[in-house]
């Protein structure tokens, strides 16, 4: 006991500072600031549920101008092939309902990206939201400037595939596989110009940076080059051509955005 008694007197704290009890006024942590995988799972499920909402809307309003809508997608179309052949009685309506879709898609494209947003941003630090912030705007005119670039090409890619049929293999197109190609073609280049945004993503989490893609820059066009020609539907020069220059700018000034922020 005495021995005890000297070394507590010798300056030893009677806890361990693990122990020892939280300082006056101060709060205890707040079990419900970090939300569990049944919270997330949750908040995911709300925003699933209002972007098929957005979705549905916006595919009743493609619903309603698909006949005017089907008008123009024909147009890139020779005038002679412009009549397209229903093979089934219900090949109408699956069309129609196509395109109703595919416009949901492009006209619910904000509310998508706030959702996405919205669900993503909790879990950034502040600096990383005010960096990312400015990019959500712009996925938009990335997505815009991917189907005008599909509408661009279209024309060429139909004069070059159609310039393979003749007298025995006669062009008397059908209307669901071209449909089904065109709406496929204009959501994909959509989605395909998003790309800026996952390279500047990747910067900002120290994946990637400024100087590594500016030494990579060969690799990088002759990737474009040929993700470019494998993409395009047709074997013209016009549409690989469109879309890797405009894939090539984009690259270009995401690199300069990437340095700008000092990554």
């Amino acid at each position: 006991m005495a021995d005890a008694d000297a070394v507590r007197g010798a300056g030893v704290p009677d806890r361990l500072p693990s122990e020892q009890p939280p300082p006056p006024g101060s709060l205890p942590a707040e079990p419900s600031a970090v939300m569990s995988l049944v919270d997330h799972l949750s908040e995911l499920r709300t925003r699933i549920v209002k972007s098929i909402l957005a979705v549905v809307v916006g595919s009743a309003i493609g619903f309603y101008f698909a006949p005017a809508i089907r008008h123009l997608l024909v147009l890139p179309l020779p005038i002679d092939h412009r009549e397209l052949q229903a093979l089934g009685p219900g090949d109408g309506f699956a069309i129609t309902l196509r395109i109703a879709v595919a416009v949901g898609v492009i006209l619910a494209m904000p509310i998508l990206l706030y959702q996405l947003w919205a669900f993503v941003s909790p879990g950034l630090t502040p600096s990383e939201r005010r960096a990312l912030r400015p990019w959500i705007p712009l996925a938009l005119v990335f997505f815009a400037l991917g189907v005008a670039v599909a509408w661009v090409v279209l024309p060429f890619a139909i004069q070059f595939l159609l310039a393979f049929t003749d007298d025995v293999i006669v062009a008397r197109l059908a209307a669901p596989p071209y449909f089904d190609f065109v709406t496929t073609m204009f959501l994909a280049f959509g989605l395909l110009m998003e790309f800026p945004i996952v390279i500047y993503a990747l910067a900002r989490v120290g994946i990637l940076s400024s100087a590594r893609l500016r030494s990579s820059r060969r690799m990088v066009i002759l990737g474009i080059a040929i993700f470019a020609a494998v993409a395009t539907p047709g074997g013209d020069l016009v549409s690989p051509t469109v879309l890797g220059g405009t894939m090539y700018i984009l690259f270009e000034l995401t690199v300069l955005a990437i340095r700008r922020s000092g990554r």
